[in-house]
């Protein structure tokens, strides 16, 4: 019944879309005017120029002119805004059957010190401005740490790390505020689209080139976001078209003479002159060898072939409302182990695994003439078809198949009113998802099914102005595996007692169903067999407490620019999944059960630094500080030698990472990266090793470096040369398992050795 309500709610709003298209009247009134930057007076090319609270507006062209016509008459606001400016926003009257003439003048700033965000509330907001901390990955981290994919990005921010945990198949986790990637809410564009099987790879399986940028909120969010946003939320932002142009990149980087990775990228956006429909494709393909550190025959990294393609469609019905279309293909082939040039039942290990991914979306948006109302209904759908074999020894019956469907369909509406004196934002939402897995391994008498209903229904209230704002809300949702619905509220404060100054506080409560997540759905090879993961049939949710306090400073010293960030967290686990040994099968292979133990907290300090100079120095540091302990001793393995413990498993206590961007002379820049790990604990299960052990690793840091220089050919063409050095220390994990009998889930340390790139980006 709720389905059928939602669907015929959205069909109403997508008939009135189509009649607000007879509602759209043009009016003879038109703006022009030019946009400078406020130091050097030059004239800005591609500056967007937008009427506020509409679909309406367009860029400068290449002298920094613009021209809006057809615009409605009375006292607007015209919005200017461009990568590497402040926004800013100008009042103007448009008169009838004249062309009014405005000019706007540009201040630069740091594009790492304010961003436009959405994840915070589900609506743009800047990020001083956001009742959470919004942390944003922007395309200069992707170049600066030279990242082709999303695994390779997400670790340069505070409280976030990337890790390897398989060495046969290259499985990637995300870890923020040292809880397990299951932790985490991963959304496309808002839309909780990544099922357990597709996070499984996921990281890898997003390239940068279709990524606009990722918004990040570390603790809980799922009175907003729903179930698994425990640890906090990554928001995956595609490109949308802005502008005209192409652009071809390749990155080639070589591991060792005999092993590469090459990236190749082609982006291209087209607008109409009207600018009501604009269209972004892309296309990606990555082709990485396998690479054996050790010379024992078997990949520590695993080949892969990858290809992504899709596009982004908008078409604007009217000045206030718009459908966007979204697609996307991925193949993806990997496999890890050795004897690659014979089948995977003929290798002593193969991890092999073919993924066809396609996924997509439809969202209508509307916002009314006063800005008052806003309306948005969507409709997202992903499927994952893969073809695996996960085995050792020779088995030929190692084989397995596993399809999966995720869809989400919901309605938001928010209505903006004065409280009082003080502004207000109430958003309502209603969201349906389903997610339908099954997972077949015959040879391992393994055939899982899964079916996920989930029936979602939020409210919240925002009163802010320039020194308060207070939100408070509430998410209800009932999980097709859960008895009673689940309410998880959510407050958060912000305070800014003088300009600069940012104070916030927030509580959210979580929870996770007892289902199958990422880790499930992987076998891993230990001891020349396989490890296998099942569910306990009393298996209880796990339900969280969030808290956090934070400071943000920011300061400007003429041309300077500082921003300084601490924030102390707390999350405590009821209830809390926990993996154990139980034993071996007639055929040898491991068995883990996934069951629950009694509680657990993390508690830590993220301090995160930021310093700009003009357009020729950028520096970003952060350092994360925590805990994770289980509030009584756990043991993993059946070993008697290994005491049960309360420390986490892979957490280190200690953590931080750095970019720098130098740009000593006009079209040069020197860009550094690095990441710093501290201590922790790793299991070594018995195969290579007579029996199971509990390694305490040593800190490691990995540092990169990057050159490049601009080439300008003709006009605004420009060829971008670069090349430079990844891991520079070459401190990859030295103790590495061999043979047939290795663990292969004993991996820790950077993901790859000293490799050494060049690249070019040609931009037209």
């Amino acid at each position: 019944m709720m389905v059928s309500s939602m669907v015929k709610k959205i069909s109403l709003f997508c008939i009135f879309s189509f009649l607000s298209v007879s509602l759209y009247s043009q009016y003879d009134a038109h703006l022009t005017g030019h946009v400078l930057d406020e130091r050097t007076g030059e004239h800005l090319s591609f500056v967007n120029v937008q009427l506020k609270g509409t679909n309406m507006g367009c860029v400068t062209d290449e002298s920094g002119h613009y021209l809006l016509k057809d615009l409605p008459v009375g006292r607007q606001t015209i919005v200017f805004s461009y990568v590497g400016y402040e926004t800013l926003e100008l009042p103007v009257d448009i008169v009838a059957d004249k062309t009014v003439e405005l000019k706007a003048t540009l201040r630069e700033v740091s594009i790492m010190m304010d961003n436009v965000v959405v994840t915070s509330n589900r609506y743009e907001t800047k990020r001083q401005e956001a009742s959470s901390i919004v942390n944003v990955v922007s395309p200069v981290v992707f170049e600066t740490a030279n990242a082709t994919c999303m695994a390779d990005a997400l670790c340069y921010q505070t409280g976030l790390r990337v890790e390897q945990t398989c060495a046969n198949c290259g499985q990637t986790a995300l870890r923020i505020n040292g809880l397990e990637g299951q932790y985490s809410q991963i959304l496309m564009d808002s839309r909780p689209i990544f099922s357990s099987l597709a996070a499984v790879y996921g990281l890898e399986q997003i390239p940068v080139g279709m990524v606009d940028r990722v918004e990040v909120i570390r603790g809980g969010g799922s009175a907003l976001y729903g179930a698994n946003a425990i640890a906090g939320v990554v928001n995956i932002i595609t490109k949308e078209p802005v502008r005209n142009f192409v652009n071809i990149s390749n990155t080639s980087q070589m591991l060792r003479t005999s092993a590469y990775d090459i990236n190749t990228t082609l982006n291209a956006s087209v607008i109409s002159e009207n600018r009501k429909i604009g269209a972004f494709l892309f296309a990606v393909q990555r082709n990485r060898s396998r690479y054996d550190h050790d010379g024992d025959g078997f990949s520590d990294i695993p080949m892969l072939r990858s290809t992504t393609a899709g596009g982004r469609v908008f078409f604007k019905t009217s000045a206030y409302s718009k459908i966007t279309l979204e697609y996307h293909h991925v193949t993806d082939h990997r496999r890890g182990g050795n004897f690659f040039d014979k089948e995977p039942h003929e290798a002593d290990i193969a991890e092999q695994l073919r993924h066809n991914i396609d996924a997509g979306g439809l969202s209508f948006d509307w916002f009314s003439v006063d800005n008052r109302h806003f309306v948005s209904a969507y409709s997202h759908l992903q499927n994952v078809s893969r073809e695996s074999y996960f085995g050792a020894g020779k088995d030929p019956n190692a084989y397995g198949r596993s399809n999966d469907i995720m869809s989400v369909t919901g309605l938001q509406y928010r209505f903006s009113y004065n409280c009082g004196k003080m502004p207000a934002d109430l958003s309502v939402g209603a969201e349906y998802s389903y997610n339908g897995l099954r997972d077949k391994m015959l040879g391992y008498n393994r055939d899982f099914s899964q079916k996920v209903h989930l029936y979602g229904a939020y409210v919240q209230n925002e009163w802010k102005n320039e020194r308060w704002s207070v939100l408070v809300g509430a998410r209800l949702e009932k999980h097709n595996m859960l008895k009673t619905p689940v309410c998880t509220p959510r407050a958060n404060v912000r305070f800014t007692p003088v300009e600069g100054v940012i104070l916030r506080a927030s509580y959210s409560a979580g929870y996770r169903a007892p289902q199958a997540y990422d880790e499930d759905l992987h076998v891993a090879a230990v001891g020349g067999e396989v490890s296998l993961i099942s569910l306990d049939p009393n298996l209880k949710p796990e339900y969280s407490h969030s808290a956090s306090i934070s400071g943000d400073l920011y300061r400007r010293f003429g041309s300077w620019e500082t921003n300084l960030t601490l924030e102390g967290f707390y999350t405590y686990l009821q209830n809390v999944f926990y993996l154990r040994e139980i034993g071996y099968d007639s055929s040898g292979n491991m068995l883990l059960l996934r069951t629950n133990a009694s509680g657990a907290w993390v508690a830590g300090l993220n301090v995160e630094g930021k310093v700009a100079y003009k357009d020729m120095l950028l520096v970003q540091l952060g350092y994360t500080f925590q805990r994770s302990r289980y509030v009584e001793t756990q043991a993993w393995s059946l070993n008697p030698d290994i005491l049960p413990q309360k420390r986490m498993l892979r957490t280190p206590d200690n953590y931080a990472y750095m970019l720098v961007n130098i740009t000593p002379v006009h079209d040069f820049t020197i860009s550094l990266s690095g990441k710093a790990t501290g201590s922790m604990l790793v299991p070594h299960k018995a195969g290579y090793i007579a029996q199971d052990e509990e390694v305490t690793t040593k800190a490691f840091w990995e540092l990169g470096i990057k050159l490049s220089y601009d080439i300008h050919l003709y006009k605004h063409y420009c060829l971008e040369v670069n090349g430079g050095v990844k891991n520079v220390l070459n401190q990859y994990q030295q103790d590495l398992d061999k043979g047939e009998l290795r663990d292969a889930d004993y991996i820790y340390g950077p993901s790859q050795p000293r490799t050494w790139f060049v690249g070019m980006n040609l931009k037209i």
